[in-house]
């Protein structure tokens, strides 16, 4: 370890140790990147997203209520249907019942149960292919939701509701053609590959992407005016990684009930991306789209200029870079470093606008060079991997300023 290093990390332990923490201190050690030795980037992360307070002392007493909390969503909202299903399917009288799967009333809780899967289904269909690059989110958790797998118990698990939703799926195909076409039928058909390339892993366990699931499930089920919507598993899974894979356990063990009320705390804040009604509202995406441009225009109004001129809309490629912070374009351990930087910042999202902007003036010569088809092929599969040399050209547009 390189005595820099050592000396960063020991700046850390300090603003840390304190028993009120200097939150200005903070984000400008953090806004230069957290070291991952330690756990300090989960610590530091948690007291950005204002997930933990800034008064030490009050630390267990918020992270066991919180985690306590959770435990109670996961009783109602995963563990209660999955019992009540059960219940409710065993036998024929049950549909005599005031409360069956065609009851007409929107109170009834099968017709929840339905509206819940169609959800759900959106959610499965995404997580499975968070960051295929990696085998992390397909290995099983060290720390597998007890609450739910305890074989003592047959709740249904989500994985379980959403396979047996598309076997029903799939059956209603075969009856209406008669060949089972599984492929349009199937939701869990996202490329040609099939299920069979997930491992199946055995009883007890979980991979980590049915945590996410579980996570985005829960966040729909208490958020309906939002609900779940493509690309919130983009947002949750750098986060639920770096807090699955801290090295202090005690602190790993509760990834998800952290990972949770971290990312509700960050769509809190971000949400309006992903509110289609809001998009042009000043809280909106594309008002946050056109600043990108006017803030180009006032760094490099020849590159400006240029892209106005081929039509090249910040739509075509900016919606993407600002709703998912960048989480698409970069490998994963980069990603996290530009959200290091992202959450210290005390304007929240002003700096993205600036990491934007550096994004597009460190291409400027072969933007300026290429025309639309080649010039749209660069900012849709960005071109420079160093993310040291984006932000140090983001940190330089700002302080031009």
């Amino acid at each position: 370890m390189s005595r820099l290093h050592q000396s960063r990390i020991a700046d850390f332990q300090e603003v840390l140790s304190e028993p009120t923490v200097a939150l200005s201190k903070l984000r400008d050690l953090c806004f230069s990147g957290i070291p991952f030795d330690g756990g300090l980037r989960c610590l530091c992360w948690k007291i950005l997203l204002n997930y933990l307070p800034l008064e030490k002392a009050l630390w267990s007493n918020l992270l066991k209520k919180q985690r306590d909390l959770y435990s109670q969503f996961l009783k109602e909202m995963i563990i209660q249907p999955g019992i009540a299903k059960a219940n409710l399917g065993v036998s024929r009288e049950d549909v005599t019942l005031e409360d069956h799967p065609l009851n007409p009333n929107p109170d009834s809780r099968w017709n929840t149960y339905f509206k819940d899967n169609e959800v759900l289904l959106q959610i499965d269909k995404d997580v499975r292919r968070l960051y295929p690059d990696m085998a992390f989110f397909q290995r099983p958790t060290d720390y597998p939701c007890l609450l739910i797998l305890d074989p003592q118990n047959e709740f249904e698990t989500l994985r379980r509701r959403v396979e047996q939703t598309t076997l029903k799926a799939q059956t209603v195909a075969r009856n209406r053609s008669g060949v089972t076409n599984v492929r349009s039928s199937s939701p869990l058909k996202t490329t040609p590959s099939s299920l069979s390339e997930y491992e199946v892993l055995p009883n007890g366990c979980e991979a980590h992407w049915e945590v996410v699931e579980r996570i985005l499930f829960i966040y729909a089920k208490l958020n309906p005016g939002i609900a779940y919507v493509q690309g919130m598993n983009e947002i949750v899974g750098p986060l639920y990684y770096t807090f699955a894979t801290d090295p202090n356990s005690e602190w790993k063990e509760h990834a998800e009930a952290d990972t949770f009320f971290c990312f509700t705390n960050l769509m809190a804040e971000i949400r309006d991306n992903f509110i289609k009604s809001l998009d042009d509202s000043q809280c909106g995406i594309t008002y946050k789209m056109e600043k990108v441009y006017s803030t180009l225009k006032e760094k490099d109004v020849e590159l400006y200029l240029k892209l106005q001129e081929q039509n090249i809309k910040p739509q075509f490629f900016a919606f993407r870079w600002l709703t998912l912070l960048l989480s698409q374009e970069f490998l994963l351990p980069d990603v996290i470093r530009i959200w290091d930087s992202l959450f210290a910042d005390d304007n929240r999202f002003d700096f993205l606008l600036l990491v934007c902007c550096a994004m597009l003036t460190l291409i400027r010569d072969q933007l300026l060079e290429g025309d639309f088809t080649l010039n749209m092929r660069l900012l849709q599969d960005y071109p420079i991997s160093d993310v040291h040399l984006i932000l140090k050209k983001a940190k330089e547009l700002q302080d031009s300023k």
